[in-house]
C-alpha cells in the first residue's frame, strides 16, 4: 500500500467508504424485510386495527357526551306535564316547546356525521319527538319495546349503545340515554340512532389486500360488518372468530389459511366498549408490495453504486490536491530518508520527525518550568510522590490545611473570573511566608474555592504545640478575608510521618470543612478521631408532621418553632455527621414537595425562579443559612396558599355534597370529575376530615337519619330503608348491626322503653 499513489488510495478508500456500508445495508434491508415481513405487517395492521377501534371510540364517545350534556339542560321539562298527544297539541305554548325539544335533537344529529336519527320519549307519554318523523303519536313511530332490553344491563347513570334493525330496515347502533334525576325532575329517555355503515367506514382499513372487517359485540353479535347481510347474526359462526372471542389477549393477531389463501387475522377489544374489533387481509397480497420493495431498494442501491463511482474520481483528484503539492514543497526542502513511498508514507515519517522534536523540546520546557513545585504538590495531594518533594519538604513531619471560601457561590455571583484569578494568585503568593522559619508550606489551588496546603515541620515545631502554624492560620484567615471579602474555613488534617499519607490528610481536612455546619463559618479547626461505629442516624419524625400540618393551616411562626427544635436536637447530639444533617433538611424539603404535589398544588408555581432546591441546600454552609433558607421556602409556600385558597379547599364541598345526597345512588367517579379532583385524592381528603372511608361514612349518615326516622315516624322497616338510601330491607338490617350493635327494631324497642321509663320517673 506505500508504494501505490495516494490519489488512487485516496479514491479505493472513497469508494469503499460508500460501496460497503451501501452494500451491507441493503443486504441487511432484504434479509430483514423477507425475514420479518410477516411479523412487521401483522404489527403495522394491528396498529391501524387500533387507530380505526379508537377513532370509532372516539367518535361514540363525542356523541354520547353530546348527549349527555344535552340530557343536563331542562329543555325538556318543558314537554314534562303532557303525557298525551292530545295535551301536546292543545295550544300553540304547548306545541312551541316540543319544537324546541326537537330543535335540540336536530342540532345534536348534526354534531357526529352519519346519524341517523334521535328522539325523545317521556315516560309514560302515548307520543314522542322525532327527527325524523316530528312530533307523532307513539302508535305511528317504531315500536320502543326493544330499550327494556338495551337497558337491561346498564350501570351507573350513563347510557347504553346498542345494535338494532329498525322497521325501516336500517341497521344502527342506538346510543339509549335515560334522563339522570340527579339533573333534571323529568322522566324519559333520549336515543340516538347512528347508521352502521358510518361505524364501518371508522373500521375499514386501509392496508392494500384487505379482505374486510368486523365489530362484534362481547357475546359474538355481529355491530358492523362489511357483509351486510350477515348484520347482527351471531359471529362465533363465521370462520375463525370463536377462537377471537376466547382468547385472553385484548389485542393480537394470527394467521389462518382459508381456501387455499392465507390470512391474517387482527383483533382488539375495546376497554370502553367491551366491543371486538376484527380485520382481515390477505397475506399474499401484502407480501407481493414487500417483494417490490426489496426489488426497487436493489435497484435503486445499483443506481447510487454508479453515481458514487464517477464522484469518487472527481473527489480523490481535487481532495489529494493540495496534499501532493505539500509533498513536493517538503522534498524539496529537506530530505527525510524516505525514497520509494507514495505521499502518504512520505508526510508520516516528517510528522514523526516532528513529534519527536516537538516531544525533545516539552520535556526540556519541562524540567525547566519556575512552577514545577506546584505541579509537584498537586501530584503529591493525588497521591504521587514527584522527585522535588523531598527537596521541598525535608523536615519529617506533615500535615494539610483546607481553606475554603464561606459562601462561595454568593463570592462567585459578586466577582468576575479574571477578579477570582486575581484573588487565587495574591493568596498563593503570600501563603508560603505567612508561616514561620523551620515550616516548610506550599500552597496550591484544588477548585470550587477551596485550597489546599501542604504543611511540613519538624521536632521543634511540634514541641511548641504548633504555635508557629495556628499563627499562621489566623493570619492567612485574615488576609483572604481582606482579598475575597469573604470569611474563610481552615480545615487541619492529623499528623502524618511520610509524604505517601498526604493523600489521607487531604480527605481529613475536607471533612473538618464541613464541620462548619454546626460550628459556624470563619473557624480554623483541628481534625479530631470521631467513634462514628454504632452512631445511629437521627430524623424528626414528629416534627415533619407538625410542620406539614402548620403548613396546612397558613401557620409561618409555628413552622418557624420547630425548625429551631430541629436545630437544636441537631446541635444537643452527641455527634451527628454533616451527611446526616443534610439528609435531615432534604428529607424535609423532599417531604414538603411531595405534600404539596399530593394535594395538586403547583410546586413550579410557587418555585419560579429559585433554581434547583437541593442544590442550594448542598452549597449552604452553616446551620443559620439553612435556617434563612428554609423561612424564605416556607414563607413563599404560605404566601403562595394564601392567595390561591381554591387550591385547598376541596374538602368542604366534597363532605357539603355527600351530606346533601347520601340517601341517593352517588357514583364516586363522576362525583370527583365533578369537583375536579381524582377519585383517590378524593377518598384520600375524606379520611383525613372523617376518618372514615367514603362508604363508611355514607353509611353513618345513612343510619343516624334511620334512628331519626324510627323514634320520629310510624314507617315501616322497607319505607325507611327506601328513604335513607338502602334497597331492601335485608341491606338496611345488616348495615344497622354493622354500626349500631342491634337491629333496627331491637333499637326502636330499646329507645322506647328508656323514654317511658324517663316519664315514668318524673311522674312519680
Amino acid at each position: 500500500m506505500k508504494r501505490i499513489p495516494m490519489m488512487l488510495q485516496l479514491g479505493l478508500i472513497l469508494f469503499c467508504v460508500m460501496t460497503v456500508p451501501a452494500t451491507i445495508l441493503t443486504w441487511y434491508s432484504g434479509t430483514q424485510i423477507m425475514g420479518n415481513s410477516e411479523d412487521a405487517i401483522a404489527e403495522s395492521s394491528l396498529a391501524g386495527l387500533n387507530a380505526n377501534r379508537k377513532l370509532n371510540e372516539n367518535a361514540l364517545n363525542n356523541l354520547a357526551q353530546d348527549t349527555v350534556r344535552l340530557a343536563a339542560t331542562n329543555i325538556f321539562d318543558r314537554i314534562r306535564g303532557f303525557e298525551t298527544f292530545a295535551e301536546l297539541n292543545e295550544n300553540y305554548n304547548n306545541v312551541s316547546g316540543a319544537l324546541s325539544v326537537l330543535k335540540e335533537l336536530v342540532n345534536l344529529n348534526h354534531r357526529v356525521n352519519g346519524v341517523y336519527s334521535s328522539y325523545f320519549y317521556l315516560d309514560g307519554a302515548d307520543y314522542v319527538v322525532s327527527t325524523d318523523k316530528g312530533i307523532t303519536a307513539l302508535d305511528r313511530y317504531e315500536p320502543i319495546g326493544w330499550m327494556e332490553e338495551a337497558l337491561a344491563g346498564r350501570r351507573g347513570i350513563s347510557g347504553v349503545w346498542y345494535p338494532r334493525r329498525m322497521a325501516t330496515g336500517e341497521t344502527v347502533v342506538s346510543y339509549v340515554l335515560p334522563l339522570n334525576r340527579l339533573s333534571t325532575t323529568t322522566r324519559g329517555t333520549i336515543v340516538v340512532n347512528l347508521r352502521e355503515k358510518q361505524i364501518g367506514e371508522y373500521l375499514r382499513s386501509s392496508e392494500p389486500g384487505e379482505h374486510g372487517y368486523l365489530l362484534m359485540k362481547s357475546d359474538g353479535t355481529i355491530i358492523s360488518h362489511n357483509d351486510k347481510t350477515l348484520l347482527l347474526s351471531d359471529g362465533t359462526k363465521q370462520p375463525f372468530m370463536q377462537e377471537v372471542l376466547e382468547s385472553e389477549a385484548k389485542e393480537g393477531y394470527a394467521y389462518h389459511e382459508l381456501e387455499n389463501e392465507r390470512l391474517l387475522y387482527t383483533w382488539s377489544r375495546s376497554n370502553l366498549l367491551g366491543w371486538w374489533n376484527v380485520n382481515i387481509f390477505s397475506l399474499d397480497e401484502l407480501m407481493a408490495k414487500t417483494r417490490i420493495l426489496q426489488r426497487s431498494i436493489l435497484l435503486l442501491t445499483a443506481v447510487l453504486i454508479f453515481i458514487g463511482s464517477i464522484l469518487t474520481v472527481f473527489l480523490a483528484t481535487w481532495l489529494s490536491k493540495p496534499l501532493r503539492e505539500l509533498v513536493r514543497t517538503v522534498r524539496a526542502r529537506g530530505n527525510l530518508g524516505v525514497a520509494d513511498k507514495n505521499e502518504l508514507a512520505f508526510l508520516g515519517a516528517a510528522f514523526r520527525r516532528m513529534q519527536e522534536e516537538e516531544e525533545e523540546l516539552y520535556k526540556l520546557l519541562q524540567e525547566r518550568e519556575q512552577d514545577t513545585r506546584s505541579l509537584a504538590i498537586h501530584q503529591l495531594l493525588r497521591g504521587e510522590v514527584a522527585k522535588p518533594v523531598a527537596e521541598m519538604f525535608p523536615e519529617p513531619y506533615f500535615r494539610v490545611a483546607v481553606v475554603s471560601i464561606d459562601r462561595y457561590r454568593r463570592y462567585v455571583n459578586k466577582t468576575n473570573p479574571e477578579t477570582r484569578s486575581y484573588h487565587r494568585y495574591l493568596l498563593i503568593s503570600q501563603c508560603d511566608s505567612l508561616f514561620p522559619a523551620g515550616v516548610h508550606a506550599r500552597c496550591v489551588y484544588q477548585g470550587e474555592g477551596c485550597f489546599a496546603i501542604v504543611i511540613n515541620y519538624g521536632q521543634e515545631e511540634l514541641e511548641r504545640g504548633l504555635r508557629g502554624i495556628k499563627e499562621a492560620f489566623s493570619a492567612i484567615r485574615s488576609k483572604a478575608a481582606e482579598l475575597f471579602g469573604h470569611s474563610v474555613t481552615i480545615g487541619v488534617s492529623s499528623r502524618a510521618e511520610t509524604s505517601a499519607m498526604i493523600q489521607d490528610r487531604v480527605v481529613e481536612a475536607m471533612e473538618v470543612i464541613k464541620h462548619r455546619m454546626l460550628e459556624g463559618s470563619g473557624g480554623i479547626t483541628f481534625w479530631k478521631q470521631e467513634a462514628e461505629q454504632g452512631k445511629s442516624y437521627i430524623y424528626p419524625t414528629n416534627s415533619e408532621r407538625r410542620i406539614l400540618n402548620f403548613l396546612d393551616g397558613g401557620n409561618l411562626d409555628s413552622i418557624m418553632k420547630e425548625l429551631e427544635l430541629i436545630r437544636g436536637e441537631i446541635q444537643s447530639a452527641q455527634y451527628i455527621s454533616y451527611d446526616n444533617i443534610m439528609f435531615i433538611y432534604n428529607q424535609l424539603i423532599g417531604v414538603t414537595l411531595k405534600h404539596l404535589r399530593e394535594n395538586n398544588i403547583s410546586t413550579a408555581r410557587i418555585f419560579a425562579g429559585r433554581g434547583n432546591i437541593y442544590s442550594a441546600i448542598a452549597s449552604i454552609d452553616t446551620l443559620d443559612e439553612l435556617e434563612e433558607y428554609l423561612r424564605e421556602f416556607f414563607g413563599e409556600i404560605i404566601q403562595y396558599l394564601a392567595r390561591n385558597p381554591g387550591e385547598t379547599g376541596h374538602g368542604e364541598r366534597i363532605i357539603h355534597y355527600l351530606e346533601a345526597h347520601f340517601c341517593e345512588e352517588i357514583v364516586f367517579e363522576e362525583m370527583a370529575k365533578e369537583i375536579g379532583i381524582s377519585y383517590s385524592y378524593m377518598r384520600k381528603i375524606v379520611y383525613e376530615l372523617t376518618g372514615k372511608s367514603l362508604i363508611d361514612y355514607i353509611n353513618l349518615l345513612r343510619i343516624e337519619k334511620a334512628k331519626g326516622l324510627l323514634l320520629e315516624t310510624k314507617l315501616n322497616m322497607k319505607q325507611i330503608a327506601e328513604e335513607v338510601g338502602y334497597y331492601n330491607v335485608q341491606s338496611f338490617n345488616r348495615f344497622f348491626r354493622k354500626y349500631e350493635g342491634m337491629t333496627p327494631s331491637s333499637y326502636k324497642a330499646s329507645k322506647c322503653r328508656t323514654i317511658k321509663n324517663d316519664k315514668e320517673n318524673q311522674n312519680s
